[in-house]
């Protein structure tokens, strides 16, 4: 029997110091740890909520109904919300019809959230290209007006006005300056001539992907605006609230203290609770229809805004942390996912409180890196050999 209790203790002794002094922590041991960590004063009292996501446990909060801005974060309900509201496998069309009998241009958008003013990146990324379009129509006037770019005018609908304003800048340059008349989708459809140029955007699945892993401010804002449409709200920050509460509605998750001023998160009027954005970033990991936001989220040290973030910090949380940054001068916010052994947590943290400035902005991102490297750490099965 003592032998027996020898080995039992011998065997705790050697795991214990073969444990290292960083080793992840458990759920029962966040609490006090991060309760520390987060004293920390370059994260002037930020607002934390951790969830078990094998069981939807809140293992951690602090501050979790105070109202914050959640910068670019916000983007995670954008995403969630042209998911619910527009086909991923779609595309945006833009055609340019010319009608030589009425000497009428017509353009016939459909809110492309992301054409290109450089032509080789246009095809580079499969965007549509606004030099294509501009030189075909350009030639298509030419051959139909005898040479001359003079006496023709222009319709078009379902176009951005900072597309439409690059259009006339392009043309202008060139020698042809159409009037410009916005019209309703069905009058450009009752002039349609014949068709000169045709061009699609990358899907909505690559769109979702892009402004996740690079905080794309306008196509997140575009995209957010198309939603609401579909959604049948008008295409305005009040339309995109509405259709941000509908979603979270949908959920049952309480939105009262959320303030959606844009869907890009550049906006300081922006409100969020860590409370609000914990619960519904677990509820989209356990539905299968928001799996690409999971999977285009950056990767802490690896990809997107995260490429070079733990790198020094928190070098254990290299490949294990998804989520989505955010930033605004005095606020650093980072929301999403963190491996940690055999279970994956659900993180929020939201500092708002910060300093103005660059350097008291990464101070803080490496002390939000440092806090989820204690939590971090790679599944890794433990492989028993057969006693001889």
């Amino acid at each position: 029997m003592r032998l027996i209790l020898r080995v039992i203790l011998g065997s705790l002794f050697l795991s214990a110091i073969a444990l290292p002094a960083n080793a992840a922590l458990g759920p029962t041991s966040i609490p006090a740890v991060f309760d520390e960590l987060l004293k920390n004063q370059r994260l002037a009292n930020p607002a934390m909520v951790v969830i078990d996501g094998s069981t939807g446990q809140v293992v951690y909060e602090k501050n979790a109904f105070s109202q914050r801005k959640p910068a670019s974060v916000m983007k995670l309900l954008t995403a969630a919300a042209v998911i619910q509201h527009l086909d991923v496998q779609s595309t945006f069309n833009t055609t340019i019809n010319i009608n030589p009998e009425i000497k009428t241009v017509i353009i016939r958008g459909s809110f492309d959230p992301w054409m290109s003013l450089d032509h080789k990146i246009a095809r580079k990324m499969s965007r549509a290209s606004l030099p294509y379009m501009g030189f075909e129509t350009i030639k298509a006037v030419k051959a139909f007006n005898g040479g001359s770019l003079k006496n023709y005018d222009l319709i078009y609908s379902n176009l951005y006005s900072r597309d439409v304003a690059n259009l006339k800048a392009f043309w202008s340059k060139r020698g042809f300056k159409p009037s410009f008349k916005s019209v309703s989708e069905d009058e450009t459809l009752m002039a349609l001539g014949e068709q000169i140029v045709s061009e699609n955007s990358p899907t909505v699945a690559a769109l979702i992907d892009w402004i996740l892993l690079w905080s794309d401010n306008v196509i997140s804002e575009r995209l957010a605006r198309s939603s609401a449409k579909a959604a049948g709200y008008s295409m305005s920050s009040k339309g995109v609230d509405k259709v941000f509460r509908d979603l979270l509605e949908g959920m049952q998750i309480d939105a009262t203290k959320l303030v959606v001023a844009d869907a890009s998160g550049l906006s300081r009027k922006n409100k969020v609770t860590a409370k609000l954005m914990a619960e519904f970033l677990y509820k989209i990991r356990l539905d299968e229809k928001y799996a690409i936001i999971y999977s285009s989220l950056p990767v802490g040290g690896v990809s997107g805004t995260l490429r070079s973030r733990f790198l020094t910090t928190a070098p254990s949380a290299i490949g294990l942390v998804r989520a989505k940054t955010g930033t605004l001068n005095g606020t650093a916010t980072l929301a999403g996912y963190v491996q940690s052994t055999d279970r994956e947590y659900v993180f929020v943290t939201l500092a708002d409180e910060i300093p103005s400035g660059n350097t008291a902005l990464n101070r803080a991102r490496a002390a939000i890196d440092r806090v989820l490297g204690r939590i971090a750490a790679p599944n890794i099965p433990a492989e028993i050999s057969p006693a001889p």
